[in-house]
């Protein structure tokens, strides 16, 4: 089987490696084709998404990629965006749980947050209107709003979810939002054994805080998906603020393709130090195992994280621990057979 790896900038490679011999140690065996994306991608052939790189991904249909540096405020388009589009990888899927051995405020987080992927802010429409005037477009269609919404619907049908929250700010944003709205309530008409409720993307954040267990399948645009899904990871994610990126996987999918990618950023001033936490990512190659029908496989990799977690043995510094990259997959790995 052969399956697209990119492995990315900055902790990328480490990470994705990690990944690969956990997936490697389940006993699913995966031919990983290797494609460039990222900094030194731009570097050598002068696009940091290079057309054959999304030619594989046509190809074999699924990969799994590291994080890649996007410039701030300047240089290259998102590579993540670029993919997602390119591939119409419609549906970003990031699953929120509370995990044993990390101590948050909150005992009983277990949500989903769906996001659109290929419009919104995010689409990418923006232009210089004259010096000092710039202007966004935020693309809304009821094709692709009908589309996010049937998918979360089914997602929670498929998964024994109960409820499915529409998020929006259609008081403001009356025509975009407004449309998305009345494709979500035209939507959930289908689905008369599933509970529906829409609120306001603010009320969302302010009840996420207090009391994130009120929620279980949450569908949105693209950029308010970027922000909720962030802050459900740091929910979970203990002290360190940024733990929680470390534990979170995503897919990113569409009706032919898949890409499996942890939520965290390339962290350039960890890489090469043997110190980032791989769980993230090692967690994204289980969901694509479940994806290509390795589930069972994908499931004992969960319960090796979890096992690990609990026993609090090899962890790395954002899990409160002194261990490395190598250290927790070695104990992710001794866990698969326990």
């Amino acid at each position: 089987m052969q399956i697209v790896l990119i492995e990315g900038d900055g902790i990328g490679p480490e990470v994705t490696q990690a990944a690969c011999r956990v997936v490697a140690a389940a006993g699913v065996k995966i031919d990983w084709v290797k494609a460039p994306a990222g900094i030194s991608a731009a570097e050598q052939f002068g696009d940091p998404l290079p057309g054959e790189t999304l030619e594989m991904i046509r190809r074999y249909r699924v990969a799994l990629k590291g994080p890649c540096t996007t410039p701030i405020g300047k240089g290259y388009q998102s590579i993540n965006v670029r993919i997602r589009q390119g591939l119409e990888l419609f549906a970003s899927v990031r699953p929120v749980k509370t995990l044993p051995g990390i101590v948050t405020p909150y005992e009983k987080v277990d949500l989903i947050v769906v996001r659109e992927n290929t419009q919104g802010l995010y689409a990418g429409l923006e232009h210089e209107v004259v010096p000092g005037v710039v202007e966004s477009v935020r693309l809304v269609t009821r094709a692709a709003a009908e589309r996010i919404v049937q998918f979360a619907f089914e997602l929670a049908r498929h998964h024994g979810r109960r409820m499915v929250t529409f998020c929006h700010k259609a008081d403001v944003m009356r025509l975009s939002d407004g449309l998305f709205l009345e494709c979500a309530r035209t939507v959930a008409g289908d689905y008369p054994f599933l509970e529906f409720e829409e609120k306001p993307i603010d009320n969302v954040c302010l009840e996420m805080a207090m009391d994130p267990s009120n929620f279980d399948v949450l569908v949105m645009e693209n950029l308010f998906g970027d922000v909720v899904s962030d802050l459900a990871a740091g929910l979970i994610g203990g002290a360190n603020p940024s733990g929680g990126l470390g534990l979170v996987p995503g897919a990113n999918l569409g009706n032919r393709h898949a890409v499996f990618e942890a939520i965290h950023g390339s962290a350039p001033d960890l890489a090469g130090k043997g110190v980032a936490n791989p769980i993230a990512v090692v967690r994204s190659a289980a969901m694509m195992l479940e994806h290509i029908g390795h589930g069972v496989s994908g499931a004992r990799i969960e319960r090796a994280v979890i096992k690990t977690l609990e026993a609090g043995v090899g962890l790395t510094r954002d899990l409160g621990g002194v261990g490395t990259t190598a250290t927790i997959t070695e104990q992710i790995i001794k866990n698969l057979g326990a």
